[in-house]
């Protein structure tokens, strides 16, 4: 993948990052394709996970929810609504037969672009964005904000200089008439009152923290460490970084690269240069609000590009959506008829809307069913291949042949908790509380959890799973020894 320059690049998706969602634009879409709400489902599985709240309930409540009301809550709902939206809308677009080229992400969006691609699952893109906001959190004294500046870059930074902050810095190039600014809030104050008597506007950014900026630097080693050891795929699609000015490579770690983007500049209007000289001609925003779409307007101003929004309300009270899948159906550049994905691996003959229509019923069913199946079977090639002798300790207390008894269980789990958590064995006795005495937070527990399913061949936990049911090293004994067994684990007292 290191020579893009002989592909023929034409499309691209965007995903957009601050900003970068429209809550009635997304209801209308839940409302016409399923695709949106199976991400949100999937997205919830998490969120429950983490918060133990639905991000739907509160994106698709009885009330109508906009991005302001979102930053007002906590600082992840915001977050992982930006980028549950751009995969909606990615899924909609790629399920109507648009193929990107090349996919970019501005900002947060990077991690959305990555997810698209294959890089991460789903569900561990929503783990990435909670601890991209955990970690800052942890930081004492990380307060601030971000600015729009209505003037390039160069005199951003000339007016940065003059107040000589360390902890200001330019965070986002957009276009030439437009520089985001970074910083602890007193100081922007002072940012914005300068502008004013130079004539240049000032808006605030709807941002949670000061992001690229050096008063992250302290965030960088944790969040790159707890990224790290998440699993990493390779890329299906082309992706190419605002903030690293290239193409992402096979052999990157994405981990390092990931925490690199707290304290490195955005260079938006360079990235949309780069594309358009390596031949893309259409530019379609994966997300909410259209902001990337009117920058990359600007930017290509006078030439001969084609930028479509999705998940934004035309001029008409519409969806953009619907017009961009027609617009990118008539230039070509994608099949509408086609079927795609799954329908066209299990049922190539049975129309789009009709298997999209029995998946939205049934797909979850057949999802269990089928990972079920495979983990059976897994077990069984395994079994056949190594036959086991039943153990001494199986015999004595009566344990299923091939089936650890409770002790082998609980020595396993104390290795596999003390090595991850660096803290001796001892301490992991079943009666061990593990927030609230060894400080283990819910995206570490699961983290670990879904270690410890990967180390037993469990299946993909279900629907309504609670990891705070699982809140002791005893409660997680039992929980990996009734999955085993095939039962379902008890979950109270």
């Amino acid at each position: 993948m290191s020579d893009h320059t002989s592909r023929d690049l034409r499309t691209t998706f965007l995903f957009p990052g601050q900003g970068g969602f429209d809550g009635e634009a997304l209801r209308m879409a839940k409302d016409k394709y399923p695709q949106v709400r199976r991400v949100f489902e999937r997205i919830d599985t998490e969120t429950l996970n983490l918060f133990s709240r639905r991000i739907t309930d509160m994106l698709f409540g009885p009330e109508k929810t906009d991005l302001r009301e979102l930053l007002d809550g906590d600082p992840w709902v915001s977050q992982v609504a930006i980028y549950g939206a751009g995969l909606a809308a990615c899924e909609v677009l790629t399920a109507r037969g648009a193929r990107p080229d090349v996919l970019v992400g501005h900002s947060l969006g990077e991690i959305t672009a990555l997810v698209a691609a294959g890089a991460f699952s789903v569900e561990d893109g929503v783990r990435i964005v909670a601890q991209r906001v955990a970690v800052i959190q942890r930081q004492d004294g990380i307060e601030g904000r971000m600015v729009a500046l209505s003037a390039n870059a160069d005199r951003a930074r000339r007016l940065l200089e003059l107040l000589d902050d360390p902890m200001l810095a330019v965070a986002t190039e957009n276009h030439d008439e437009q520089t985001v600014v970074s910083g602890p809030g007193e100081v922007l104050d002072r940012v914005v009152a300068i502008a004013g008597q130079l004539g240049i506007g000032a808006i605030e950014i709807d941002a949670p923290f000061p992001f690229h900026t050096p008063a992250l630097a302290p965030a960088v080693p944790d969040f790159a460490a707890y990224v790290g050891k998440l699993d990493q795929y390779p890329l299906r699609n082309l992706v190419y970084s605002p903030i690293l000015q290239r193409y992402y490579e096979p052999d990157d770690a994405l981990a390092d690269r990931l925490a690199e983007h707290f304290v490195t500049p955005v260079r938006f209007a360079a990235a949309v240069r780069h594309l358009r000289e390596a031949g893309v001609t259409t530019f379609v925003e994966a997300g909410g609000r259209a902001a990337l779409s009117k920058l990359v307007t600007r930017l290509t101003k006078g030439s001969d590009v084609r930028v479509l929004a999705s998940l934004a309300v035309d001029g008409d009270g519409g969806l953009a959506l619907e017009a961009t899948v027609r617009a990118l159906s008539d230039a070509g550049l994608a099949d509408a008829g086609r079927t795609p994905g799954l329908a066209g691996l299990l049922a190539p003959s049975v129309p789009v809307d009709v298997f999209e229509a029995y998946w939205n019923e049934h797909g979850d069913e057949v999802v269990r069913r089928v990972t079920g199946d495979l983990v059976a079977y897994q077990r069984a090639q395994e079994a056949a291949a190594v036959p086991e002798e039943p153990s001494a300790a199986a015999e004595e207390t009566g344990a299923p042949a091939g089936v650890p008894t409770r002790a082998e269980v609980a020595a396993e789990l104390r290795a596999l908790y003390a090595e991850a958590l660096e803290y001796p064995e001892e301490v992991f006795e079943d009666e061990v509380q593990l927030e609230a005495e060894l400080g283990v937070d819910s995206v570490k527990q699961v983290e670990l959890l879904s270690r410890v399913s990967k180390r037993y061949g469990l299946p993909t936990r279900q629907s309504g799973f609670r990891i705070d049911n699982y809140n002791t090293m005893g409660k997680v004994v039992e929980f990996v020894l009734a999955e085993l067994a095939g039962q379902k684990p008890v979950t109270t007292g």
